[in-house]
């Protein structure tokens, strides 16, 4: 089975769609004018894929209706010009029919290539191909002072390259972004393989990032699952133009539930390449279950097309405008409930140790895994020198982090402090040497904040790029939600 269409680019579609991107950047360079001198610059955007509640604005925002598309794939090259606010599933949409994909695809469809190298993504190709700002050749941003200057990484403009992955908009808005592609076979092989021990996974996936296989099969895609301290798994990929029959989770099968069994050896499955890469949409990896979904009898009765993240996105933001959740609570006579959305990051060598306390003292499950590392030297055009980190979220090079996701709430104790989970959690990261994703409620103090996501180095890029402080900083829209 081939991916490939006809793998020519078609000159007059290719110019095309350069010039419908630069009648979207003129809408949004004019949006940027029409905004009061004395205004912070925001996106006129209705849909996010941030948990980070915010200060409400009146003032008009940043037209960026003409920047949600692909510009241009280029197949010979395995690039892509995109717009900063086209969505993974529109950029994989491009992609798939030439047999590529991007190096690392988040796992959430509506996740803009925009947002997921200015606020970082991740999944499982990161073991192997880093995060996806890693994959960046060149981007072009809109300044805080209203510019549109293009960044790579030994141009003028270097620091903005490398500081621009983790700044969430503060230093700028993408308007084009031109990625690397890989190449992608039609299916994907899985094997689920339990663990019984946190310890023995951290050895075993520590192993396989480091040989990039297992049992004697390579491993093209890696993550896993803990359900309790007893019941782990990591999940394999394997790359595959092997054809059969494919499994189908976007129906009454729910992906999550298909990883767990009881075997001694790996469970097997298939699915297509278009398939594996939105697996965990369908159900939100499993937070669909709070609005009944995996239920047979509900799931038999919920629209399809609704069965997606941003569908459950809407429904949870309608959640937070009204506080139903805490409301419904309190009918039972019970406490309002803590959100704890996040994902952190440790050294994969401390993965048991935070999983093991973090197990015994917040009570969420399921769990997400997915190792990752920075591309080492010379794996590509924007490989890491350690001279010159990205700083903004200063992974070390030749080190192996593991990603932990957790999406949920848990209940408030009375006398408690606000957010006493998120802050537990904090300092047992820091105490762990990792970090945590800012797309959530954050709580640092501001020294803490500065040592953790850029030291020195922001105030210097805040100062070039945005001198009049027309974007807000990074403290104050991710820790004081301006």
């Amino acid at each position: 089975m081939s991916l490939l269409g006809k793998a020519g680019r078609a000159p007059a579609a290719h110019e095309s769609g350069f010039a419908a991107h630069r009648a979207g950047v003129d809408r949004l360079l004019a949006s940027y004018r029409a905004i009061p001198r004395d205004a912070n610059v925001r996106l006129a955007k209705k849909t996010s894929n941030l948990f980070r509640a915010r200060a409400r604005s009146d003032a008009p925002g940043l037209d960026v209706s003409g920047l949600t598309r692909v510009i241009a794939v280029d197949p010979q090259a395995r690039t892509a010009d995109v717009a900063g606010m086209t969505t993974y599933e529109d950029l994989v949409a491009a992609t798939l029919p030439y047999g590529l994909a991007p190096l690392v695809v988040p796992q959430l469809k509506t996740i803009t290539l925009g947002g997921a190298v200015t606020g970082l993504g991740i999944e499982s190709t990161s073991f192997r191909s880093g995060l996806p700002h890693e994959s960046v050749l060149e981007i072009d941003v809109l300044t805080g002072a209203g510019e549109i200057v293009t960044a790579t990484p030994d141009g003028e403009h270097a620091d903005l390259f490398r500081g621009f992955p983790n700044s969430y908009g503060t230093l700028g808005y993408s308007t084009r972004l031109k990625i690397e592609l890989e190449t992608v076979q039609p299916y994907v092989a899985l094997r689920h393989v339990r663990f019984h021990d946190l310890r023995e996974l951290e050895s075993v996936m520590a192993r396989i990032v480091t040989d990039r296989s297992y049992d004697g099969e390579p491993v093209d895609y890696l993550d896993g699952v803990v359900f309790t301290s007893d019941e782990s798994y990591l999940v394999l990929g394997r790359q595959t133009d092997e054809p059969g029959p494919v499994s189908d989770y976007t129906g009454m099968d729910i992906y999550y539930r298909s990883i767990q069994h009881d075997s001694p050896r790996p469970k097997r499955d298939r699915l297509t390449i278009h398939d594996y890469l939105w697996r965990w949409d369908t159900d939100w990896f499993w937070c669909s279950r709070a609005f009944g979904t995996q239920n047979p009898r509900i799931r038999r009765l919920w629209p399809k097309q609704y069965r997606r993240s941003s569908f459950y996105w809407k429904l949870i933001a309608l959640d937070h405008r009204y506080d139903i959740g805490d409301k419904l609570e309190a009918r039972k006579g019970n406490p309002p409930r803590e959100r704890v959305v996040q994902d952190i990051e440790v050294p994969i060598e401390r993965t048991a140790e935070f999983l093991e306390w973090f197990l015994a003292e917040i009570p969420i499950e399921p769990l997400w895994l997915c190792p990752l590392r920075l591309r080492g030297n010379g794996e590509g055009p924007t490989a890491p020198d350690p001279s010159r980190p990205w700083p903004l979220y200063p992974l070390e090079p030749d080190r192996t982090y593991v990603n932990v996701g957790f999406w949920s709430a848990v209940p408030t104790v009375p006398g408690q402090r606000q957010g006493a989970a998120n802050r537990a959690i904090e300092t047992r990261v820091s105490e762990l040497d990792g970090h945590k994703s800012l797309y959530s409620d954050a709580y640092y103090s501001e020294d803490e904040f500065a040592r953790l996501y850029g030291g020195d180095v922001y105030p210097e890029l805040k100062k070039r790029y945005d001198p009049d402080h027309r974007l807000l900083d990074l403290y104050s829209k991710a820790v004081q939600r301006k």
